[in-house]
């Protein structure tokens, strides 16, 4: 078989299939958190939009910004991305514009996997979402992203730190143990209101360094912004256990 030495053109930017959308903030981004690259096993590509602040997507249902995130997903495509997500759950109000302007695969939010979650439980189980602001997470939120309008939701807005650092912006710094009894507690609370919960989604995209300490909590799957990005990217780029002639060559301006 003769192998072509023909590499493929056409990006700015190689190696980094996936684009994520950032909001624009200062708290720090631990790993595990979506906006830390050291958290991802694989390369991406960041965009941060410009006056898209926390407080302003989350509390204020992100209005305004549509054209905003737009036109930074059109740009990441451009770069290179061949699939984007973003780093807040309550973007799942722009699914369907930010899909169809960029005509590449979009996961705008974690409570996609609600859906999914909830055909994996038994009979009279349910999936409960834990976010960072329930009293903000409207209808509107989860009917874009396919969840039932009655699911069980808790949120961090009483908490001691999480809440004020992330959304209130009352300070730069973080302590990572009071964020983490934060989530842990708003699960706790959730669980205890709705027994019959048999699996959580995170919202938020900062709740993945928690995720652990939540299911050891309380002992049911727990899933986030982190299953649902190494899900997205595995069909970008699907692990190849057999090579074959028939095999496609790379992408990405190598020599295949």
């Amino acid at each position: 078989m003769t192998v072509s030495s023909m590499a493929r053109g056409g990006k700015a930017i190689y190696g980094a299939p996936l684009g994520i959308l950032m909001l624009e903030a200062r708290f720090p981004r631990i790993p595990g958190d979506m906006g830390n690259a050291a958290t991802w096993p694989f390369p991406v590509l960041y965009r941060v939009v410009r006056g898209a602040s926390p407080e302003r997507v989350v509390m204020q249902g992100a209005r305004g910004l549509l054209q905003d995130f737009v036109a930074a997903a059109t740009d990441l495509v451009d770069l290179g991305a061949e699939a984007i997500t973003t780093n807040c759950g309550f973007l799942s109000i722009f699914q369907r514009e930010i899909a169809a302007a960029v005509g590449v695969p979009v996961a705008t939010s974690s409570l996609m996997q609600v859906p999914w979650v909830q055909a994996t439980l038994p009979p009279g189980r349910r999936v409960g979402i834990v976010t960072v602001s329930a009293g903000s997470l409207t209808p509107a939120h989860l009917e874009a992203a396919g969840v039932p309008l009655d699911a069980p939701i808790a949120g961090t807005e009483n908490g001691r730190e999480f809440f004020r650092v992330l959304i209130k912006g009352e300070k730069q710094d973080m302590d990572v143990d009071l964020a983490r009894e934060d989530v842990v507690g708003a699960g706790r609370e959730l669980v205890a209101r709705h027994p019959e919960i048999g699996a959580i989604v995170l919202e938020c995209t900062n709740m993945p360094p928690y995720a652990a300490a939540l299911q050891a909590a309380v002992g049911l799957p727990v899933y986030d912004i982190y299953s649902l990005v190494t899900w997205f990217h595995a069909g970008l780029r699907p692990r190849a256990f057999i090579q074959s002639s028939c095999s496609s060559p790379p992408l990405g301006g190598e020599v295949g």
